[in-house]
């Protein structure tokens, strides 16, 4: 007992003070990976902050206008600093584990080995994870989209509702919910960054004056731009591209407006109204109803 009593104070005299550095070492290295990721965090979300409150001349947000959302920003940043925070202490806590079983006397070698090749079978088996896994980071880093944002994977389009690091969840304009794992998106059409355009086709009878059309489309787009209902969804005001097409006795016209992503659709259905009530004060003839082809013998 006298022997065994010895022989403990010298192992915790030597290698058990070892054993109690390399757990005081990891803990003390994980507490500084996670205060150097924090406040790199909210250094890198309070320069997004900043950021979202900028304005151009007109008093728009520059942060809404260029797509740099701040909130999404934000958003990405902590995902990022979570993601460098789990996997710091995985690595960390790894070394530390090996290190700790090497000075108490486990045999390492056959640990690694069977690890090695439980390791291989795993990686088989788990090959679509890991591209799922992979996948999801460089979406995550690149910014790519984010929650919020409308896009198209190619099997599915709709409003991003989470993004984690293996799936991709979205909801359809049916309301049907899409789960998308990231390894099989191939490409991606952002429908919410940098801005949306609105395109407007009016079409108008043959025998209308197209100068007199041209002027009233003119002059509703510069009406339009300037309203401040509409003037903070609108990057630039519309822009009247002219006559676009010549179909029998239908002359079709159209008109584009920059704005900010999502707004596309009101800003369409709101100019069409517009451009209707003109037309009709300024009698301009709709297209003729064509004839139904056919008919009962």
């Amino acid at each position: 007992m006298a022997d065994y009593v010895e022989s403990a104070q010298v192992w915790l005299l030597s290698d058990g003070l070892r054993v109690l550095a390399t757990i005081g070492f990891a803990l003390l290295a994980r507490f500084a990976l996670h205060r150097v990721v924090n406040r790199t965090v909210s250094r890198m979300t309070a320069r997004s902050t900043a950021r979202a409150t900028e304005t151009d001349k007109d008093g728009n947000l520059l942060a809404t206008t260029t797509g740099n959302a701040g909130e999404r920003h934000r958003a990405r940043v902590q995902t990022v600093g979570s993601l460098l925070r789990s996997v710091g202490t995985f690595v960390i806590g790894v070394v530390a584990g090996l290190t700790v079983m090497g000075l108490i006397g486990l045999p390492l070698g056959p640990l690694l080995a069977s690890a090695g090749v439980g390791g291989v079978a795993i990686g088989f088996g788990a090959q679509s994870l890991v591209k799922d896994f992979l996948s999801g980071i460089f979406m995550i880093f690149e910014d790519q989209y984010g929650v919020g944002d409308t896009i198209d994977t190619g099997e599915a389009i709709g409003v991003v509702e989470e993004v984690t690091l293996r799936i991709t969840r979205l909801r359809d304009f049916d309301g049907v919910v899409w789960y998308v794992r990231n390894g099989e998106i191939i490409r991606i059409g952002n429908r919410s960054q940098g801005f949306g355009a609105a395109w407007v086709e009016m079409p108008v009878s043959y025998r209308n004056d197209m100068d007199e059309v041209l002027r009233i489309l003119h002059e509703v787009s510069e009406a339009f731009g300037e309203d401040p209902e509409w003037k903070g969804k609108l990057i630039e005001a519309p822009t009247v591209l002219g006559v676009d097409a010549i179909t029998g006795q239908t002359v079709t016209t159209k008109i584009m407006a920059k704005c900010l992503p999502g707004e596309q659709f009101a800003v369409q259905r709101a100019l069409r109204q517009r451009i209707k009530a003109a037309f009709d004060e300024a009698g301009i003839e709709a297209p003729p109803v064509p004839l139904a082809q056919g008919g009962p013998a």
